[in-house]
């Protein structure tokens, strides 16, 4: 029995190898079907991000609030102002906190904004009013009558703006709040800001005389404008003002940079000697 080699195929040094059986060739297989290849998800319209995804940060970061990658101060409530003992006190560059009061149409808005926006020091300006209306769908309108809801609402745009004002501080940025505060209505009243904010809150009453709050309030659109009868009677409540302690500015012959004027020198005088309340 003679080999035969596979055809083109030659034995090593030209040789015939020794007849052997040879090895059973495996049985044919089918070629394996070819796999498509794996298409990559392209990005979105104006995504380009091809790494690793971001990583959240945690909720908490040494004991402190965060919030994306910003820890929030702790938010405690703001202590009394050390007035100074060798100097008078400068209202212009010191860190405080004013909570602006007054009837619909005293001008506490215009007044506190402008204040806010001429000081010298970083100041914030927060409106009870516009962070109650931040409620759109829901929204208690205390004009439709004052009920649990319309309440409920405002307790919690007043602590809002506590926090706000107590974050702004712990940063360094001064900050006036303007709300329209009754002496003789608890539920409105001076208590629950100095729970939100704290006994550094230094109350200001704005009072500018009936006409003028009617006038001011007849150039008014939409909820902001009140009735004649009920302007008149929230003016009359805020009379109680008088006798209280607390700083009142009389600007019904002021113009809104006069009224900051007098609110620097009044703010000075509280920081010296701040009010009871």
């Amino acid at each position: 029995m003679h080999w035969t080699p596979h055809p083109g195929g030659h034995a090593p040094g030209g040789h015939n190898p020794p007849a052997s059986p040879p090895a059973p060739s495996p049985p044919p297989q089918a070629p394996a079907a070819p796999q498509p290849p794996v298409q990559q998800p392209a990005p979105a319209a104006g995504q380009g991000w091809h790494g690793p995804a971001p990583q959240q940060a945690p909720p908490t970061q040494h004991g402190m609030d965060v919030t994306g990658h910003v820890p929030l101060p702790p938010g405690a409530p703001v202590p009394l102002p050390s007035p100074p003992t060798d100097a008078a006190p400068d209202a212009a560059h010191a860190a405080v906190a004013v909570l602006l009061i007054g009837p619909a149409g005293a001008g506490k808005t215009s007044v506190a904004r402008h204040w806010a926006d001429t000081r010298r020091v970083p100041t914030a300006h927060i409106s009870l009013d516009d962070v109650r209306e931040w409620v759109r769908s829901g929204f208690a309108d205390p004009q439709s009558g004052w009920n649990d809801h319309s309440e409920a609402q405002y307790r919690l745009a007043r602590r809002t703006c506590g926090f706000a004002a107590r974050n702004f501080l712990a940063n360094g940025i001064s900050c006036i709040l303007d709300d329209a505060v009754f002496p003789d209505r608890p539920v409105v009243g001076l208590g629950g800001w100095k729970r939100h904010v704290g006994p550094g809150l230094l109350p200001i009453v704005l009072l500018p005389g009936l006409e003028i709050v009617l006038e001011r309030n007849a150039r008014r659109s939409g909820n902001r404008r009140l009735s004649d009868e009920e302007v008149a009677r929230i003016h009359g409540r805020m009379a109680g003002w008088y006798g209280s302690g607390l700083p009142i500015i009389d600007n019904s012959q002021h113009d809104v940079a006069t009224t900051v004027r007098v609110l620097d020198d009044v703010v000075a005088r509280s920081i010296a000697s701040p009010p009871n309340w």
